[in-house]
């Protein structure tokens, strides 16, 4: 037989029914969420290692990756069409006549090494930091103190105009089909992407050269802001430089209508 304080009875002599506590509630609300969100996880992950799924890195950390596979591709890519054209010019068959219109054609795709004399264009951001240099400038926006499409793409415009026999931008040589193009703070340059400050470099008389870049009025626009905010720029001349070859590929890609 159980005492009055085992089994609580109402003034009807009826038993009391226990209620959960609160507590007990809340435990069995939190495992209950933790077990979910396991099985979640456990769901998602599939048998990988979350923390180091490509598809989590960062967007950047992707991009370089990419520009450092691409960088090791065209090497490959280069290194198989000297051997493709060593091949071709030794069982063509072709007269002295054709192989010498055949490295010129080469020379003016730009697929050659081309050396000579030439001037380097170099191009940076301003400080971050920057201010107005002199009385009459508006204090700078965060667009003026860094470098655009429209000043390197006026740069290698100008460089061609004065006559270049062939233009470099960073390290890989441009073509008739290459596009200098920016994405935020950064070029993107036929699949890979560099960072200021940004090197021009064409093969050339550096006086016309010279000449070319001090006629553009886009370049004029871009020394105002030389002048005000401090952006760089630096031109040098070489005795003798050697641009690489393109060692991309040269297939046009193109879109087709969907029939």
């Amino acid at each position: 037989m159980s005492n009055s304080a085992d089994s609580p009875r109402d003034a009807s002599g009826q038993g009391r029914r226990r209620w959960p506590r609160p507590v007990r509630l809340l435990t069995a609300a939190v495992f209950a969420l933790a077990g979910l969100i396991f099985f979640t996880s456990f769901n998602t992950a599939k048998g990988t290692n979350i923390r180091t799924d490509a598809s989590l890195l960062k967007l950047s950390d992707l991009i370089e990756q990419r520009s450092h596979a691409n960088k090791g591709l065209e090497a490959g890519n280069g290194s198989l069409r000297s051997e493709v054209d060593s091949l071709a010019e030794r069982d063509s068959g072709s007269t002295k006549a054709d192989e010498a219109k055949l490295k010129a054609l080469r020379k003016a795709a730009g697929t050659q090494k081309l050396k000579g004399e030439a001037l380097t264009v170099t191009l940076d951001d301003a400080p971050p930091d920057a201010t107005a240099s002199a009385p009459g400038y508006p204090e700078p926006q965060p667009d003026d103190l860094v470098i655009h499409q429209q000043d390197l793409q006026a740069v290698v415009n100008a460089l061609w105009q004065g006559g270049a026999d062939g233009v470099r931008v960073m390290d890989q040589r441009l073509i008739s089909t290459s596009a200098v193009r920016c994405v935020g703070n950064t070029l993107i340059l036929q699949g890979r992407v560099y960072s200021p400050p940004y090197k021009v470099t064409a093969v050339g008389d550096p006086v016309k050269l010279r000449k070319a870049i001090g006629a553009s009025p886009a370049i004029r626009n871009y020394m105002a802001y030389v002048d005000a905010y401090g952006l760089g720029w630096k031109v040098d001349e070489h005795e003798a430089m050697t641009l690489p070859g393109y060692s991309g590929t040269v297939d046009l890609h193109h879109a087709k209508p969907v029939e």
